[in-house]
């Protein structure tokens, strides 16, 4: 059994969760470390028991680094009582900081290092993001493999501009299904008159999105209704609770969790909010959002934006509806005259693409567990660290088939 240790930026983070879980399913044990973020508080995994390195907050950068600094020197004594394992996971530049650290206190143990968002800072022009880049060509030059959830991701930063120089696994935010059980995509039927329920579940994070909803379904009076759910990022709205109760037809119903109650909250929604512009005309471009696999593979028909690497998956399976830009006139315009055979049309192109481009199940997880250990492997460490691939013209999935 292959021991993994896990370090992680925010360990309340949902997706900190469905990692440990299929690292769990695929048949490591994992040791997991990481900073508590804010208020939240910590909680085992699965029986996990993480080990926290310190506190940190969202859009805090400077704080971050001192606390990433003052983990890295204690962190020999934190890890004392830790098995050693047979690699290091590393979640986000932060923790690649550390990974090396941890490496060497376990006598050299590979890294792997997974970045799932480039975020804005990494993609400046100016002395700040230089140095970033440079830090991340720093720490990661011992990791023997980039985990990354997006080809956009590789083709426009990793490529390009962050001069790693690791293979490359991808894996995609899709739903972890792990009961082994082939349920299809369920079949919709909505009461007469009944309003259209937008869904916008996971990171609130993108004022630019509440801002659209929010006119939209003032201006369809009611007939659309949007519910978020999950986990607003509130250093990026003034005042989130008042601002949802100022909005009549919008309303917010707290955490969920993932991949248990995925299948409730869909059924509630018709569509699902698969746009973002929290870092507008970069990030946003390029991410595969875990909200597109969870509202496809739940029946929930996505609303993307042209452009955009999660249009260009949309479109690649036929699912869907796209707008051409972000205008207030352009959404209302999609769905004037917009009924329930055109949502029905749709939806049955969506059941007949079946689960599989949305799911990862259990030997996708041994798949991904057995691409981390043979990291471990003395020919494959000796190595000479291969140029980045072509994942434009060479798709890979979690497999890298």
């Amino acid at each position: 059994m292959p021991r993994v240790l896990y370090l992680v930026h925010d360990l309340s983070d949902p997706a900190v969760r469905r990692r440990v879980l299929m690292l769990g399913a695929g048949g490591a044990a994992v040791t997991l470390a990481g900073f508590r973020r804010g208020e939240n508080r910590l909680a085992d995994i699965e029986g996990v028991t993480p080990l926290e390195l310190g506190a940190t907050a969202d859009a805090r950068f400077v704080q971050r680094l001192v606390a990433v600094a003052g983990a890295a020197a204690k962190l020999p004594r934190l890890l004392a009582g830790a098995p050693r394992p047979d690699v290091i996971l590393a979640r986000n530049l932060e923790m690649l900081a550390l990974a090396g650290r941890a490496s060497t206190h376990f006598g050299g143990v590979p890294v792997a290092y997974e970045c799932l968002d480039v975020h804005r800072l990494l993609l400046n022009g100016g002395m700040t993001g230089k140095a970033l880049r440079a830090a991340e060509r720093h720490f990661g030059r011992r990791a023997g493999l980039l985990v990354t959830s997006s080809p956009a991701f590789v083709e426009h930063y990793f490529k390009p501009l962050s001069g790693l120089r690791a293979p490359v696994h991808l894996l995609e935010n899709r739903v972890l299904e792990l009961d082994g059980r082939e349920t299809a995509i369920p079949s919709r039927t909505r009461p007469a008159g009944a309003p259209w329920r937008i869904g916008w579940f996971g990171a609130i994070r993108c004022r630019k999105s509440f801002d659209l909803l929010a006119a939209f379904t003032r201006r369809m009076e009611g007939r659309f209704e949007v519910v978020l759910r999950g986990r607003p990022v509130r250093s990026e709205f003034d005042d989130f609770d008042g601002l949802v109760d100022r909005e009549p037809f919008l309303r917010f119903e707290g955490p969920y969790r993932n991949p248990e109650d995925l299948a409730a909250i869909y059924a509630e929604v018709d569509f699902t909010w698969a746009i973002d512009f929290f870092e507008e005309g970069q990030n946003s471009l390029w991410l595969l959002p875990n909200r597109l696999y969870e509202g496809c593979r739940h029946g929930a028909l996505p609303i993307v934006l042209d452009g955009t690497e999660t249009a260009r998956l949309a479109t690649e399976h036929g699912v869907g509806l796209a707008l051409a830009d972000a205008r207030l006139e352009t959404l209302i315009g999609r769905f004037t005259g917009f009924d329930e055979a055109a949502y029905q049309a749709l939806h049955a192109n969506l059941v007949r693409r079946g689960t599989r481009p949305w799911i990862l199940d259990r030997a996708d997880c041994t798949a991904f567990v057995q691409r981390l250990a043979a990291l471990r492997r003395p020919a494959e460490q000796a190595a000479a660290p291969q140029p980045i691939p072509s994942l434009v013209a060479n798709k890979v999935d979690c497999h890298d088939r």
